[in-house]
C-alpha cells in the first residue's frame, strides 16, 4: 500500500466517530492529505554493505516558496520498528503545514552502533542535497522521533562533523553544512552508557552497542549528553515521569545541561506518564506546546488555507 494512501486511512480511523474535535480545537488533524501533499515512497538515500536505507517524502503541493520540513525518525530501541509504524505521529505536522521526510535506518540485526547514527546523518544530508527537487526549506528543518527515534533525532541535530560519524563514501566531495533549526524529542535516550549496566540496564541498548571491548566508550560517543554546547538548535523534549524503558532522568539531565549551556529548550513533563501511550488530552496539549515552541523560534510554516474536507 502506498504510504500516502495509508496515511489517509490512518487519518480516517485516528479519531473515531463522535470523538472528532470541534474545528476551533487545535490538532483535530482535519486535512485532506491527498489534495495537499504528493508522496514519493521508498527512496534509497544510502547503501551500506548491500543494505538499502530508505525514506519516504511527503511534499506539500502548490507552494510558492521552500517549505519548512520535518525529518521523522522511528523508534524501537534501535532493534525494531519501521518508518511506516510512525505515520500517525506525522499527522499534526501535516496540519501545521510542514513537508515531511520519514526515515528508516539500519537496525541492530543489520549493523550495530554507530550505524543508525551514521544513517540518520546521511538522511539529513540527503534532505539538504535534494532540497530544490522537493522544495524543502533547509533553513527550517526540524528533526523528531520517539524513544530510540528521539535519541537519533537529538544526535542527528547535535553532532558536528568532528565527531567522526559523517560517512562520505556515498557522496561526492561537496559537503553541505548539516544543520537543523530545531529538535523535537519524545522520551529519547540521552545517555546510552546509563542503559548498559546497573539499575537502568536495558536489553535493547546492550543489543545495539554489542559485546565490544570499547562498549562504554562507544555508548558515550553516541550519547546526546556528550554534545551539549552553546550553538545547538532549540530543543523540545517530552517525557513521562514513570517511563519504564527510558528513565525520566534522561530528560531532566539533558534539560539541565542545555540550560547551563544557554541552549533554548523546553521540557514538557507528563506526570505519571509512561513510555508513550499518553491520553488524548495530553497529546493535544503536547502538540499545542510544540506548535508554540516552533513558532517562537521562527520555524513554523506560514498559515495556509486548507481544502475543505468532504
Amino acid at each position: 500500500m502506498r504510504p500516502l494512501i495509508l496515511v489517509t486511512l490512518l487519518l480516517i480511523i485516528a479519531l473515531p466517530a463522535g470523538s472528532q474535535p470541534q474545528p476551533a480545537e487545535p490538532f483535530g488533524w482535519a486535512i485532506d492529505i491527498q489534495q495537499t501533499y504528493w508522496s514519493v515512497p521508498n527512496i534509497t538515500y544510502s547503501v551500506a554493505d548491500g543494505y538499502e536505507c530508505k525514506l519516504d517524502v511527503y511534499a506539500r503541493r502548490n507552494e510558492s516558496g521552500p517549505v519548512p520540513t520535518v525529518i521523522h525518525i522511528h523508534g524501537g530501541g534501535w532493534v525494531a520498528g519501521t518508518k511506516e509504524g510512525g505515520l500517525l505521529g506525522l499527522l499534526p505536522y501535516f496540519e501545521m503545514g510542514f513537508s515531511v521526510v520519514n526515515v528508516e535506518y539500519r537496525l541492530a540485526r543489520v549493523a550495530l552502533a554507530p550505524a543508525a547514527v551514521e544513517d540518520c546523518r546521511l538522511a539529513l544530508k540527503w534532505v539538504i542535497r535534494n532540497a530544490k527537487t522537493y522544495n524543502f526549506d533547509t533553513s527550517r528543518l526540524i528533526v523528531t522521533g520517539g524513544s530510540a527515534g528521539g535519541h537519533l533525532a537529538l544526535i542527528t541535530g547535535m553532532l558536528d562533523s568532528t565527531a567522526g560519524f559523517d560517512a562520505s563514501k556515498d557522496w561526492d566531495q561537496v559537503n553541505p553544512l548539516l544543520k537543523v533549526a530545531g529538535i523535537v524529542n519524545w522520551f529519547g535516550i540521552t545517555d546510552v552508557d546509563d542503559l548498559l549496566r546497573g539499575p537502568n540496564r536495558q536489553n535493547y541498548a546492550v543489543s545495539w552497542i554489542g559485546s565490544r571491548s570499547d562498549a562504554s566508550e562507544m555508548a558515550k560517543r553516541v550519547s546526546p549528553l556528550s554534545y551539549v554546547r552553546k550553538d545547538l538548535p532549540p530543543i523540545f523534549t517530552v517525557h513521562g515521569t514513570n517511563d519504564q524503558l527510558v528513565p525520566y532522568a534522561h530528560a531532566t539531565r539533558l534539560h539541565a545541561a542545555l540550560e547551563k549551556a544557554g541552549v533554548p529548550n523546553k521540557l514538557v513533563t507528563i506526570p505519571n506518564g509512561r513510555h508513550g501511550g499518553f491520553t488524548r488530552a495530553e497529546m493535544l496539549n503536547i502538540y499545542g506546546e510544540i506548535k508554540e515552541f516552533l513558532k517562537k523560534h521562527g520555524v513554523l510554516p506560514e498559515p495556509v488555507a486548507q481544502p475543505a474536507v468532504r
